[in-house]
């Protein structure tokens, strides 16, 4: 009972963190139900994260800008373009794959950085400087696309990142080990960094769960782990998109909450004159999240034209909007200073695990889009009383 308790006082107190969970077992549950499992199945899952991929790397970087208590509206064309410019590398000029990811890349932090110096330097809010970068790169996309419409891409290792999947050593009873081995080195890490974690509050003084519940929390989130791998291993295992989003999601993770510049930005967005007032430049991590989000445009729009193998002069369209809906669904404060990369992720998930659950119960596209508008209207709301509450 003294187990429940706590478990129910654990919730209350970061319905936050937790509440996004709670959303997303509630839609995957309904969805099965109503779709006698066919949404639970291997290939729609496997497919399901990789229509997620592109857009969970954007929320993760939009995350940053919103908790610095900004917006960038220009990274759906900002990824459109350079997804465009990628593909005239390797198609019309021959270059090779490994030139051709990391100069777009740095293209991407040129232009996050440009983004940066217009908001921290001159001071254009920045709704006004990234909505001008959305229409520049708009322009640009279709001025780079004009020619063909679509640019097609032969290179087998490019479309690979999109559509690929990691080599299998054998099948067992038609899993994919190299899945599972991967899944389950995957809860090892996990388990010891949570007893990492507990042993550091622990020497420090810090308030931990009781050993009860924090068994309990183990053995759940491992399950999950366990279970999606199990799923995903029945198909073709974990694609390279998923592992570079897990990659884009444990690296920003470790940055935002072990580093001092983790410190710096939620410093920032808390209270941006007294983050100055203790010497903290704000200029510099607006220059750096800037920066980052650019990067991140150029990642997903490298993983959306390898997914579609081609460039279409449509790319990057309404990515924005998706990115900053996963952001607030998962968790992230409209006030600054709240959010995790973590729950960009989750948002990510949840919106496309509305569009794959409402897409297999044959929904009007009119409707998907009124549903998700809800969904995002009510995490907003619940942002602002979960706020007042604290007030």
């Amino acid at each position: 009972m003294n187990l429940f308790k706590e478990a129910k006082d654990l919730v209350k107190d970061n319905i936050r963190d937790y509440g996004m969970y709670i959303a997303l077992a509630v839609i995957l549950l309904t969805f099965t139900i109503m779709t006698n499992g066919l949404f639970m199945s291997s290939r729609n899952i496997s497919n399901l994260l990789d229509s997620a991929g592109y857009i969970a790397v954007l929320a993760v970087g939009m995350t940053l800008v919103i908790v610095i208590r900004h917006i960038d509206l220009s990274v759906g064309f900002v990824a459109g373009f350079l997804g465009a410019v990628a593909a005239i590398f390797l198609t019309q000029w021959g270059v090779s794959i490994w030139i051709t990811i990391p100069t777009v890349l740095i293209f991407g932090v040129v232009i996050g950085l440009f983004n940066g110096v217009l908001v921290a330097r001159i001071g254009i809010p920045s709704f006004v400087a990234t909505l001008a970068g959305m229409l520049i790169f708009r322009g640009a996309l279709l001025q780079v696309t004009e020619r063909t419409g679509t640019i097609i891409i032969k290179d087998s290792q490019f479309n690979a990142i999109g559509n690929g999947f990691i080599p299998s050593l054998m099948q067992i009873n038609g899993l994919h080990l190299m899945t599972l081995i991967v899944g389950l080195i995957g809860i090892l890490l996990y388990i010891y960094s949570e007893f990492s974690n507990r042993r550091n509050k622990l020497k420090y003084g810090f308030e931990v769960m009781s050993n009860g519940i924090f068994t309990i929390k183990l053995i759940l989130i491992s399950g999950i782990i366990a279970y999606i791998t199990w799923i995903l291993a029945g198909y073709n295992g974990f694609s390279w998109t998923v592992v570079i989003m897990v990659i884009v999601v444990i690296i920003y993770h470790f940055l935002s909450t072990k580093t001092v510049l983790g410190r710096h930005i939620y410093a920032v967005g808390s209270n941006p004159e007294a983050a100055h007032l203790s010497g903290i430049n704000v200029q510099k991590i607006t220059y750096i999240v800037f920066g980052s989000m650019g990067m991140l445009a150029a990642l997903s729009g490298i993983l959306f034209t390898s997914r579609l193998q081609s460039a279409t002069t449509t790319a990057g369209t309404l990515f924005e909007l998706d990115a900053i809906a996963a952001a607030y669904v998962g968790g992230v404060s409209s006030a600054g200073g709240v959010g995790k990369v973590t729950g960009a992720i989750i948002g990510a998930i949840v919106m496309a695990s509305l569009s794959s659950g409402m897409n297999l119960l044959g929904v009007g596209i009119s409707y998907q889009y009124m549903i998700r508008g809800g969904v995002l209207a009510g995490a907003v709301i619940f942002d602002v009383m979960t706020r007042k509450q604290r007030a």
